[in-house]
């Protein structure tokens, strides 16, 4: 089959790799009819994500048909149309049943490497490195999904692929960054990041109540996606300064919930972003936090701090001293997939929202290594990406 693959940074090739086989009871195989370029797939294409090997198949926004079951798998059948969470979860873990499936105990065959790195393992995802099981990923023509009586979602209407597949990753993301920001009636919400996920996060924060949502970001087409699809303001932070903003939106206090949605390839401002970069270049910190610092300053005191942004490991001058005499609430972690399927689908189905706003791209899957590029570099006005195999 024809996959994109992982050759080192800034290397994505379209190339025949074998064919994805049953090798569990548990698994299906999905034909994939659509998937998408993740903000989180721009770490690996930049070299950042340890633990990649040459000819790893990316990708953990897929959907398809499925084409074949394990014998174990009761809930799908040959014919059925999924979505497939990028989170890889066995269903009855002490973490699966906490529902706090992006925690799995039983879905990373390598989780060695990662209680090396993290002291203890999280759940195996598709197309993201062996620390995280090694599994390949979605932006193939065929996919084999472990523990697939757990995860996939089935899409029993006629809804055009495009405004399902996001259920994948990005929208819930999106939803549990703003559920995890703790937000109440009439709060005010900070989003660093404009990206897919923060829109969504954006989208989702009006939802559970906030009152007035603020977007942070420097690229145009994002900003004005924020404004126009989310109803927000927005602040961009090349034209002037993040905290003095906010404190004047808010009288002083601060925003009640801030989000980063950005994570750990930060556009940083000033000496410290600067020297961020040429850290991380060295490879003498893993992550540039200069969104986790300015958050932290801004959220107002006893406010929280929602974390979906990627962090990959350790970042220099995060001040602890703020975060702790602030009385801030953090609550971050990779999204836990399954707990929201269901749920979303219905908002969706209901013409609550359409999460195709955000698809500015449809390419076929030998653009793949174009469209890395293209969205990295925020060319074309690109803010995602669907490819189809």
């Amino acid at each position: 089959m024809r996959a994109l693959t992982w050759h080192g940074a800034e290397d994505v090739r379209v190339e025949n790799v074998p064919d994805p086989e049953i090798v569990n009871p548990r698994d299906a195989i999905i034909e994939i009819t659509a998937t998408a370029i993740c903000g989180s797939d721009l770490h690996l294409y930049d070299g950042y994500v340890p633990t990649m090997r040459e000819g790893d198949v990316l990708g953990h926004e897929p959907m398809g048909e499925v084409v074949e079951v394990g014998s174990a798998v009761e809930n799908l059948e040959e014919g059925d149309r999924v979505v497939v969470p990028f989170t890889i979860s066995c269903g009855s873990c002490w973490f699966c049943e906490e529902e706090l499936y992006s925690l799995c105990d039983n879905s990373n065959p390598n989780e060695e490497i990662a209680r090396e790195m993290m002291g203890q393992s999280p759940a195996g995802l598709f197309g993201y490195s062996h620390m995280m099981g090694g599994y390949a990923g979605g932006q193939a023509e065929y996919l084999r999904v472990p523990f697939a009586d757990v995860g996939p979602v089935k899409i029993e209407s006629d809804l055009p692929d495009e405004q399902v597949l996001l259920l994948s990753d990005v929208f819930p993301t999106g939803y549990m960054a703003a559920e995890n920001a703790d937000i109440e009636a009439d709060d005010t919400v900070a989003v660093w990041g404009c990206g897919p996920v923060g829109q969504f996060a954006i989208q989702s924060a009006w939802m559970l109540g906030a009152g007035r949502v603020v977007a942070i970001d420097r690229v145009p087409e994002r900003l004005q996606m924020a404004r126009e699809h989310g109803d927000a303001e927005t602040i961009d932070f090349e034209d002037e300064d993040v905290y003095d903003r906010l404190m004047a939106m808010t009288g002083g206090r601060g925003p009640d919930r801030c989000i980063d949605a950005v994570g750990t390839e930060a556009h940083g401002t000033g000496l410290m972003g600067v020297a961020d970069k040429m850290k991380q270049q060295a490879h003498l910190e893993a992550d540039r936090p200069h969104v986790l610092r300015q958050a932290i300053r801004c959220c107002r005191k006893g406010g929280t701090l929602s974390v979906p942004g990627v962090y990959l490991g350790h970042a220099d001058n995060v001040p602890v001293g703020p975060l702790m005499n602030k009385a801030l609430t953090v609550k971050s972690g990779q999204t836990h997939v399954q707990r929201y399927l269901d749920p979303l689908l219905e908002k969706i189905e209901d013409g609550d929202i359409d999460p195709s706003f955000v698809v500015t791209h449809r390419e076929p899957l030998e653009k793949g290594p174009e469209m890395y590029e293209t969205f990295r570099d925020k060319k074309d006005g690109c803010i995602k990406t669907v490819l189809t195999p």
